[in-house]
């Protein structure tokens, strides 16, 4: 399990790696809620998004080898891993399913990855990156269900709550939980995480239903990034032992 001692060490060895992003406190009103909104502005941590946490503090905790680093993503993992790999002067080798939008397709080359187009999923590109992992040697670098990727992300929320004060709710995309378990892990059950799924990519809501991670049909225009098949194993222990809802 990943505790606030995994989180707070996983923000000491990214630190010179990753941006402090900025809080926007909202109106009243805004969205149409009487709650205090505010939110957490990751769209302009490197590369657009939370991942580079997760990313960084998986490659700096593991002796990479010369193959380097490989993943599977729907683009912005790969985009994540890809960005830290050259940061830190590794390969890196990405396998994305087939439909994934060129325009991610293309910044994964920019950021000198090796790009592998295979599968209709992110779970047969995933299935086709562990095959290649244990050909080649590379240091895997999950997009959600590792301690170091969950305790990397986790960091947003411990900067969160330093910049926001006292929180009483926090509302996070599930996809495959590597955010949510991280979040989670660092409110500790203090703070209620609610969990926010597209209808068509349920990973949470299936797998609370089932009592286990179980396999959902994904669909809808986020299949693309939030397109896991089922929640980490990582993610759904967390859950079930916070106040995530």
């Amino acid at each position: 399990m990943i505790d606030t001692q995994a989180i707070e060490a996983a923000a000491r060895r990214i630190a010179p790696y990753v941006r402090a992003t900025p809080i926007l406190p909202m109106e009243g009103q805004a969205f149409g809620s009487s709650a205090q909104l505010t939110l957490k502005v990751e769209s302009m941590q490197h590369t657009g998004s939370f991942k580079p946490r997760g990313a960084f503090n998986r490659i700096l905790s593991a002796a990479v080898p010369k193959a380097g680093v490989i993943a599977a993503s729907g683009g912005n993992h790969g985009a994540a891993v890809a960005y830290a790999a050259r940061q830190l002067g590794h390969a890196a080798e990405i396998f994305v399913p087939e439909g994934t939008p060129e325009i991610k397709v293309a910044r994964l080359r920019r950021y000198g990855a090796k790009v592998r187009l295979t599968g209709a999923s992110y779970a047969e590109a995933y299935a086709a990156s562990r095959a290649r992992a244990d050909e080649s040697g590379a240091l895997e670098v999950h997009a959600y269900d590792q301690a170091e990727v969950l305790a990397g992300q986790g960091t947003l929320a411990r900067e969160f709550e330093r910049q926001a004060g006292r929180v009483a709710t926090v509302m996070v995309a599930v996809g495959g939980g590597g955010l949510i378990g991280g979040v989670a892990a660092w409110c500790g059950g203090r703070v209620k995480v609610i969990g926010v799924e597209p209808e068509r990519c349920p990973t949470l809501f299936a797998a609370r239903a089932a009592g286990q991670p179980v396999d959902v049909d994904v669909s809808g225009v986020a299949a693309d990034s939030l397109g896991a098949r089922r929640i980490g194993s990582l993610a759904f222990a967390i859950a079930q032992l916070s106040r995530c809802i």
